[in-house]
């Protein structure tokens, strides 16, 4: 058995394809109407047709009980344009305790989305800020070969 893609139910599949496509910069994999596959490996279904395929059950919205991640090593710079695009937040950018930038946030649904910085550019941030090799594979939870390589990308 392989896992294809999460799926989330939507109640305006084009206004939320438009959330993904130019909020988030997400690319269409598949447009089949009523379901949007997106490249990264996850979907939008319009409730009402999901609604159908499940034979009744009720669609629920503010679940709080998960969410879809991304990330974008640029996560300060996204809280602005969410800020100037009066997107309700969760939280606004903070770290973590491993010390990675992220931000949640919701889709036009309720639905958290929450965006961080990859640990390949935090690797990079932290040696940025004089923290030494040894310390930020103790931080990120990483080997210190990974950080060597995340950083090297960055520089």
């Amino acid at each position: 058995m392989k896992f294809i893609c999460a799926l989330i139910t939507v109640s305006d599949i084009n206004r939320s394809k438009q959330f993904y496509t130019e909020v988030l910069d997400q690319k269409i994999k598949y447009d089949f109407g009523e379901n949007v596959t997106f490249h990264g490996d996850f979907a939008i279904h319009l409730d009402t047709h999901f609604q159908q395929i499940i034979e009744g059950p009720e669609i629920r919205r503010d679940g709080h009980n998960f969410e879809l991640y991304f990330e974008n090593d640029r996560v300060d710079e996204l809280e602005k344009k969410l800020e100037s695009l009066n997107i309700k937040f969760v939280h606004k950018v903070r770290e973590q305790p491993w010390r990675q930038k992220v931000l949640r946030f919701y889709d036009p649904d309720g639905n958290i989305i929450e965006v961080g910085e990859s640990i390949e550019f935090l690797s990079f941030r932290l040696s940025q800020e004089g923290i030494s090799l040894d310390k930020v594979a103790e931080i990120t939870n990483m080997s210190v070969e990974f950080v060597k390589d995340s950083i090297s990308q960055f520089s």
